[in-house]
């Protein structure tokens, strides 16, 4: 991928999608895709997308597109910003037009429900023979739109790629790592949002700062001990797309998983608070990947196992947090 103009299509126009859209549009031809034909309407004539960034302007060479056929054909590098739930079968809609040679990026933290498979292994499952790569950090929208300095990586086996792909995204105060260790990087950005509702759980029940930042901490443990059983490295998760979008997720009042907690911390109804959002939190789908993956794996995930208790109807938020101070502490090192 020599330096110059590309085309560079986004699949997915939730917030995310579209801000790493108006970062590839900086240097490149980019493309959006949507579903919503208004929507797409909305990106080309007013160069908004209300729906999910009211307050931030577009760049006006920022296509929009509801056909799929029109978005992928040509493109030099296809980026995936769509739920995990959707990412498949988004997938193989775009397959016939995907150029073999291209590199395909994930922006997807989550993992597939059925196999628990990270996205990358989706991608190649789907799409062999290309590069893939997953783009992962502390990374809010609202705060990149609004030109505020951030960091994320991109991680891929490939050197080479990587660096092209460092070259397309990184833009004025949006910093792009490197890091070839892509399942680090995945599953600390899976992990988190589970994490994040654990978090959030802390919030909407009021138990103070220390009670939260000893979930986060515990929490960081947790999800590194499995993510080196998966062949993680231990660095990576003291990382951006480690600590960093750990920290990023668990407090920030932008972060979808750890609302989702805080009202469940608060007494409401899982149904009820997904019913009122119009983005996905991640980690109601992926706790339930994540303790099968701790079982396979045989690495004990007790904050995973009371968030996974709270999403399934069995316990209380409250319940969940008295259960965990139940047990009893052993060495640092160890989980609990």
């Amino acid at each position: 991928m020599p330096d110059r103009k590309m085309k560079v299509t986004v699949l997915g126009a939730g917030s995310w999608g579209t801000t790493v859209a108006s970062l590839a549009a900086r240097h490149n031809d980019a493309t959006l895709w949507g579903r919503d034909e208004a929507q797409m309407r909305e990106i080309n004539d007013e160069h908004k997308n209300s729906k999910y960034l009211a307050d931030y302007d577009l760049p006006t060479n920022l296509e929009g597109t509801s056909n799929l056929e029109a978005a992928v054909t040509g493109a030099h590098v296809l980026v995936v910003g769509v739920p995990s739930h959707a990412f498949r079968s988004t997938l193989e809609a775009a397959k016939p037009f995907v150029h073999p040679w291209i590199p395909i990026v994930s922006l997807t933290k989550g993992l597939e429900a059925d196999s628990m498979l990270r996205m990358t292994e989706v991608i190649k499952d789907v799409l062999p023979g290309r590069p893939v790569a997953a783009l992962s950090g502390p990374n809010l929208a609202k705060e990149i739109m609004a030109g505020q300095a951030a960091a994320t990586v991109v991680a891929t086996h490939d050197r080479e790629v990587a660096e092209a792909l460092q070259r397309v995204f990184q833009s004025g105060l949006f910093r792009v790592y490197t890091n070839h260790d892509v399942v680090g990087c995945e599953m600390g950005g899976a992990l988190k949002n589970v994490i994040a509702i654990a978090a959030g759980m802390a919030e909407g029940l009021s138990v103070g700062d220390n009670t939260r930042s000893a979930v986060i901490a515990r929490g960081l443990a947790e999800l590194s001990r499995l993510g080196e059983a998966m062949g993680g490295e231990a660095a990576t998760f003291a990382g951006l797309a480690g600590l960093g979008d750990l920290v990023a997720t668990c407090v920030s009042k932008q972060s979808r998983n750890r609302y989702v907690g805080e009202q469940l911390g608060q007494g409401r109804s899982l149904q009820d608070i997904l019913d009122e959002m119009n983005m996905v939190a991640e980690g109601v789908k992926t706790v339930g990947s994540v303790m099968h993956l701790g079982e396979r794996y045989g690495v004990d995930l007790p904050i995973c196992r009371e968030v996974h208790q709270v999403i399934t109807g069995e316990i209380t938020g409250d319940q969940a947090y008295r259960g965990l101070f139940r047990l009893q502490p052993g060495h640092e090192a160890e989980p609990g």
